[in-house]
């Protein structure tokens, strides 16, 4: 028997499949996403393949780097296990990943995700925007309680009233993504990104590039040959969805949306590949 084929996808909620058909209670990893179809949709002929899911819901970009740095670690040091590709949907800026004081209820006795819903300062928005979801309410409610007995509410609400900024939220998100890229490219392993909003790139029109050098510099050293957008503008996964008309939960788009993703994007990600199966 020869190597297993390992498949990793990493992303937020919209990779994990919150509210798909097959998305029980918001806690099931869902097999009818965009990276569940490019995997199935272009496997080898015969051999051996494993699906691996490095995606969380509520995660950001650092944290999507970290996940998947890990699972590519984990895979590269098995010698009966090979790594056909990584997909990656990049998530929103204003999330942090943090390594926290250690806590059993932490990832990892670590790892914390800061989102602005998990302040006061947002509580009106994150109400109306899940109202009328039961399963996405209870999720929310546990992760506060959980944040809470962890220590990180405190100190999620301090970073969100008196440090959190775009510019500096863009920074790390670019730093993490060229980080992983880089790590990729050295082991010589396929890998496509795309986006769930485009506002990793942009505020309305105007490019997060164009804002000094650095930021300038830091968007040179992204290779996007290894993307795809939903349109121009680099136009993420979600907004495409929305612009299109397609059904939605409570705050993501539905089965419909990510079957019809996939067939955008089995043509890039087999190019990608090298026409492997194409």
């Amino acid at each position: 028997m020869g190597k297993t084929n390992v498949f990793i996808a990493g992303g937020c909620s919209f990779t994990f499949g919150h509210e798909l058909s097959d998305n029980v209670n918001g806690r099931t990893p869902s097999q009818k996403t965009w990276a569940r179809g490019l995997y199935e949709g272009n496997k080898y002929r015969g051999g051996v393949y494993d699906y691996r899911l490095a995606a969380t819901p509520g995660t950001g970009n650092s944290g999507i780097a970290r996940r998947v740095f890990h699972e590519v670690s984990e895979v590269w040091k098995n010698p009966d296990q090979n790594i056909e590709a990584v997909v990656i949907m990049w998530s929103f800026n204003s999330r942090y990943d943090w390594a926290m004081p250690r806590h059993k209820n932490l990832e990892d006795t670590r790892w914390a995700t800061l989102s602005p819903w998990d302040t006061t300062i947002r509580d009106e928005e994150r109400h109306n925007a899940l109202a009328g979801s039961e399963i996405q309410n209870d999720l929310w409610n546990k992760r506060k309680d959980l944040m809470i007995e962890a220590g990180v509410k405190p100190f999620a609400e301090a970073i969100y009233r008196y440090a959190a900024n775009e510019y500096h939220e863009t920074y790390l998100s670019w730093k993490s993504i060229i980080w992983l890229q880089n790590i990729l490219e050295k082991k010589n392993i396929k890998y496509m990104f795309t986006l769930a909003d485009n506002s990793l790139f942009y505020k309305d029109f105007e490019h997060h590039k164009d804002q000094d050098r650095l930021m300038s510099a830091l968007h040179d050293e992204i290779d996007f040959t290894n993307w795809f957008s939903f349109g121009e503008r680099m136009m993420g996964f979600n907004q495409w969805a929305a612009l299109n008309d397609y059904p939605r939960g409570t705050t993501h788009p539905l089965d419909k949306a990510h079957e019809d993703a996939v067939k955008l994007m089995l043509p890039q990600y087999k190019k990608i590949k090298g026409g492997l199966n194409a």
